[in-house]
């Protein structure tokens, strides 16, 4: 028997709806275990370390070479203008406005973000969440609101790190590599950076890092309703590909969004 393709629609469209309302009343339940007693306070400070220190290697490099590859083609192109005094300004900008933000929500995606959905999803395959509300313990306060502060304090600190490194990178390429004057590099930064661009680039890592634990962590709370998934293993491995594509998909749209609404 032929599906019909307007009852498929409707389904898809009725599946998407639920699947949103459940996620937006997961994120509500894990801000408030904020305000629920007890808190767990050696849990936060885990989640900070395994999030924040546990980054640092790759955003290290990958503000390094990004640095580096601004200064290189950001020389060539100032080069043709005879503007390359504007090199130190075009790289800090394009850092602590888009790059900074932007790849450090990514690579937190891809490294931290899947550890969180394949956690959660294999706790809730393996019946420990349920385990949990049998004996009346909070699940949201006791392993979802951690990791949603940590991520929200871990992310903009790793922004900073990612422009800071990064503008180093720039730094290296341009004036130890093309020859750039050291004082021109430095004084086009600090003459064309200001608070707003600063603070446009915090805005941006305060909301990528919401997008991404809430996405990770709600992908593998409600792995037994989505659809496709699976079953056992197969469904947290899946769920957590979804998550990680999803959350990246989501910090490049709002990229957008945030980038128009307060330029």
């Amino acid at each position: 028997m032929k599906s019909n393709p307007l009852a498929q629609l409707g389904n898809t469209g009725l599946y998407v709806l639920s699947d949103l309302g459940r996620m937006v009343f997961f994120l509500l339940k894990s801000f408030r275990g904020t305000v629920r007693r007890p808190f767990r306070l050696k849990e936060l400070i885990r989640q900070i370390h395994f999030i924040g220190a546990g980054s640092l290697v790759v955003i290290f490099f990958t503000a390094l070479s990004t640095g580096m590859v601004l200064g290189l083609q950001g020389y060539y192109s100032l080069n043709k203008f005879g503007a390359e005094g504007m090199l130190g300004s075009a790289v800090s900008l394009t850092l602590i406005m888009e790059l900074g933000p932007v790849l450090t929500a990514l690579m937190v995606a891809g490294r931290a973000g899947s550890a969180m959905c394949a956690e959660i999803g294999i706790m809730r395959i393996s019946e420990q969440i349920d385990a949990l509300d049998c004996m009346a313990i909070d699940p949201f306060r006791y392993f979802i609101t951690p990791k949603l502060l940590a991520m929200l304090v871990a992310m903009p600190l790793l922004t900073a790190i990612f422009d800071v490194i990064g503008i180093f990178g720039g730094y290296l390429a341009g004036v130890g590599l093309m020859g750039v004057s050291p004082g021109i590099y430095m004084q086009g930064m600090t003459t064309s950076v200001t608070n707003h661009d600063i603070q446009l680039g915090i805005v941006k890592s305060f909301v990528f890092a919401l997008l991404v634990v809430w996405i990770c962590s709600g992908r593998g709370y409600f792995v037994r309703e989505i659809r496709g998934a699976g079953f056992g293993a197969e469904s947290v491995s899946r769920v957590t590909t979804q998550a990680v594509v999803f959350s990246s998909i989501s910090v490049l749209i709002f990229d957008y969004l945030l980038t128009a609404v307060l330029l």
